[in-house]
């Protein structure tokens, strides 16, 4: 028989992308002053994988990925998402999304991106909110599924997560022993 025990907590991560860099950084801010330090900020990238942001959002779209030093239960995501909606919201002019914020986690055994769409593989967490499994991890790789987005399938990204990963499992570790 299998006994409850409370699981690992785990790194949040965020993907961020917008047309308007100062949007972009406003964004950034907002989020450390919510979930704490960023430990990891990518460089800059073209958001070129899809043209479904454009009609709202706009064209030339930049993105960035992002990971807090502070580790959370995974349980939290909802929160952050309906946070996160939030500052979505604060950068919308006529009705359009100048930011567009993917908040999830990374543990041990996948990456998991929140959600408000509910699909076949998007178990329903609470208040609207659905995780999405993107990746998973396995011979010592992140590895993406059928359904995972391809910007998240790209190798250059899952190296970026393997490398968060990697991060993550020195923190837990740190926990177990408590290490600062």
């Amino acid at each position: 028989m299998s006994r409850p025990a409370l699981p690992e907590p785990v790194k949040m991560i965020s993907s961020i992308f917008s047309g308007i860099r100062d949007i972009l950084n406003e964004t950034i801010t907002a989020l450390s002053e919510e979930f704490g330090e960023i430990d990891y900020i990518s460089a800059l990238a073209p958001f070129e994988y899809t043209d479904y942001y454009a009609k709202e959002s706009g064209t030339s779209l930049v993105r960035r990925f992002i990971s807090f030093e502070t580790l959370v239960s995974p349980d939290t995501l909802p929160d952050i998402k309906l946070f996160t909606n939030k500052v979505e919201d604060k950068f919308t002019k006529e009705g359009s999304r100048l930011v567009n914020i993917d908040p999830g986690y990374i543990s041990r055994a996948h990456l998991i991106l929140a959600t408000g769409k509910a699909y076949t593989h998007r178990p329903y967490i609470r208040e609207g909110i659905y995780a999405d499994l993107t990746l998973i991890f396995t011979k010592h790789t992140f590895r993406s599924l059928e359904w995972t987005y391809p910007d998240y399938s790209d190798g250059n990204t899952i190296a970026m997560f393997n490398n968060i990963r990697e991060r993550y499992a020195i923190q837990v570790q740190r926990l177990k022993n408590n290490q600062p």
